[in-house]
């Protein structure tokens, strides 16, 4: 039989080790030449399947590829864009196929999050509707660690590491000013409906620093709120907060909701920190300072987690190496064996499991008053944010990897994305 072309994506928001992932899958396909053909990649994640935008990383050096496993961001650019169900838009998935056939592409790699998992799914369902050969594999990434069955996901450790690294070394600086300054210092982290990233600043509890964390999981509570930070204050002369970005009232109003929505159907938040400064402030009188992590939380690559750059890695060369098998409609899965030491194995979940299924925060991971995290969330975060893997360095900055993303000649007529 010919060999099948493989194609392959970023999806969503990127992260400090999607490229890790996308490296892992290269690899694992080019050292198996003689079973898959050429491996395209899509110029800014699906939409280069729709639009025909397909980038030839065959034209790439071994080298080059290699050095995507220390490059953050994503290589051949990612989208926020949403399939609709298949009912809805029906010729927006008929083209992925039609572009599938046009390529001889047999093998499909779809790197992200929750939406990716459900869209990777919907393709190969009608993939086989339509009676096109297409292996469908799912490269779990989420820096919100929400994705079931596995048991962290590529990118979150980084950003657990940042955070708990950031508010660390904030909250020294606080502490050394606290007497005749700042006294609150409150730290925004993405993680819309998961507490996992906001969980991480948690850590620095164990370096005698006073923290507070607002978590989606739980109501936030003014009242409540506010005492604790007071008698903080008034114990150690200074606090920290760490708050989700998708910490919201009882009602389920967001602390930040700004009246918008994203591509997804999301409501777009912006600015929790600030509102819980200023609630602070005028409660309690403290001095504050506060800053919004954003896009320096998943792009910081320097300090990435060694445990999350190789299981990037890993899950990318599993993901190949299923499909080699004959598995269609699957995600590779971290499953942990052991804490301490740590231990864990590369297993394989069904996307139907997957798609639309968010994984939120255990209750017993977060203390009973809601402010904090408890010794068996220590016990899951401590080894994922384990080991640094910092990149090359050249005139005091790092070394990361530029991709030529040379196009691959188009065969269809184009396409509009209504």
């Amino acid at each position: 039989m010919a060999k099948k072309n493989v194609f392959y994506a970023q999806s969503g928001g990127v992260t400090a080790v999607i490229n890790a992932s996308a490296c892992g899958v290269i690899e694992t396909a080019r050292a198996n030449k003689d079973k898959l053909g050429k491996v395209y990649a899509g110029r800014n994640g699906i939409l280069g399947a729709l639009t025909e935008d397909l980038i030839d990383t065959g034209k790439e050096s071994a080298s080059m590829i290699a050095a995507l496993r220390s490059t953050p961001s994503g290589a051949f650019g990612s989208c926020r864009f949403k399939l609709k169900s298949l009912d809805a838009n029906r010729r927006e998935y008929e083209r992925l196929i039609e572009v599938f056939k046009a390529h001889d592409i047999g093998y499909f790699f779809y790197n992200g999050g929750g939406d990716s998992a459900d869209t990777c799914y919907k393709v190969s369902q009608l993939s086989e509707s339509l009676g096109y050969p297409l292996q469908a594999i799912h490269i779990p990434k989420t820096i919100d660690n929400d994705l079931p069955i596995t048991d962290c996901c590529p990118g979150f450790g980084s950003v657990a590491k940042y955070v708990a690294v950031s508010t660390l070394e904030a909250s020294f600086d606080v502490r050394s000013m606290a007497e005749t300054s700042t006294k609150v210092f409150v730290l925004e982290v993405m993680g819309r409906h998961a507490g996992w990233i906001a969980a991480a600043g948690a850590l620095v509890e164990d370096h005698g620093i006073p923290v507070v964390v607002l978590f989606p999981e739980i109501a936030f509570d003014q009242k409540k709120f506010l005492a604790r930070v007071e008698k903080l204050v008034k114990t150690h002369g200074f606090c920290t907060v760490v708050v989700s970005e998708g910490c919201h009232y009882a009602d389920g109003r967001f602390l930040a909701e700004q009246g918008t929505r994203d591509a997804f159907g999301h409501a777009q938040l912006g600015g929790a920190a600030p509102v819980v400064a200023n609630m602070v402030k005028e409660a309690l009188g403290y001095k504050f300072h506060w800053a919004v992590a954003d896009y320096l939380q998943r792009a910081a690559r320097h300090i990435a987690s060694a445990t999350d750059v190789k299981q990037a890695y890993e899950l990318g060369k599993k993901g190949v190496e299923l499909a080699l098998k004959g598995h269609n409609a699957v995600m590779p899965t971290i499953d942990r064996i052991g804490d301490s030491p740590y231990k864990y194995k590369i297993g394989m979940a069904p996307l139907a499991k997957v798609a639309n299924v968010e994984k939120f925060m255990p209750r017993n991971f977060i203390t009973k008053d809601g402010f904090g995290i408890t010794e068996p969330c220590k016990r899951y975060l401590t080894p994922l944010i384990q080991g640094e893997d910092y990149p090359k360095y050249k005139n005091g900055l790092p070394v990361y990897a530029t991709l030529k993303n040379l196009p691959v000649p188009k065969k269809l007529p184009a396409f509009t994305i209504k």
